[in-house]
């Protein structure tokens, strides 16, 4: 890593350390108060997760707790009922406090998550979890090898970050947190080019995401910092307008 790359990079979270970038609040801190070791909240985050994808994940996190309260539609983040009820009975759940935006699709997703956890989990994303040694990189390689059964939640950047937000919110006990990438969305790719990390014309390639996951990698081996560390900070800069930097 050049100097002048790891003194960008040291700025940047000691910007996000003080507070300077926002993030007291994260879009996923809004969740029922479940215990962090139970199978409810596991099944919260990871069907949550499975639709958030190009959408504001405040609004969906919101969504998910209003209809985690409501006792009419709270049945959709248990895996089980879900498999046993109709589609209809699921899209008129899901569209009551806008989990769902698109009526099919993303009803569609959620069936098959939920359909994903009953079949290689037994209903509880713990059994998959534990099926896969705790593993982070052992856990990625096997949802992305069922990717019919996983839709979004195979996809690289949800994957990475789901894990990511696992390893925050729950008291599983997950390793190998450095196979972690950077969850590459439209925020870590404005803030790693604003960083110098990826070049203008990079930042129009078809293949961004997965050349910014591998420059973070790259530029972050033989250092402390593993790629994960330094998604949050790189989010919220690009969210925030780009504030200036403090000095480290």
């Amino acid at each position: 890593m050049s100097e002048a790359m790891r003194t960008k990079i040291e700025r940047l979270l000691a910007s996000y350390k003080s507070g300077a970038l926002g993030g007291a609040h994260m879009p996923e801190d809004v969740h029922p108060p479940l215990p962090r070791d139970s199978a409810a909240l596991l099944h919260y985050l990871t069907l949550g997760m499975c639709l958030n994808y190009q959408r504001n994940a405040y609004g969906l996190w919101l969504a998910c707790t209003t209809t985690y309260a409501d006792e009419e539609t709270d049945w959709v983040f248990d895996p089980q009922k879900v498999v046993e009820r109709t589609t209809e009975q699921l899209r008129s759940a899901l569209l009551k406090h806008k989990v769902a935006l698109q009526p099919n699709k993303h009803i569609e997703n959620w069936q098959r998550v939920s359909g994903g956890i009953v079949a290689h989990g037994e209903g509880d994303v713990r059994c998959i979890l534990a099926k896969n040694g705790f593993d982070i990189e052992n856990i990625r390689a096997f949802i992305q090898s069922n990717k019919r059964d996983f839709p979004y939640l195979a996809g690289n950047k949800i994957c990475n970050y789901w894990l990511y937000v696992l390893t925050q919110y729950t008291d599983l006990p997950l390793t190998n947190r450095a196979a972690l990438s950077v969850a590459p969305d439209t925020h870590v790719i404005q803030a790693s080019l604003k960083l110098g990390l990826i070049s203008p014309a990079e930042s129009k390639r078809s293949d961004v995401a997965e050349l910014v996951a591998q420059r973070w990698q790259d530029v972050l081996s033989g250092t402390d910092l593993v790629p994960i560390d330094v998604h949050t900070p790189l989010w919220l800069w690009s969210r925030g307008g780009f504030a200036e930097l403090e000095d480290a």
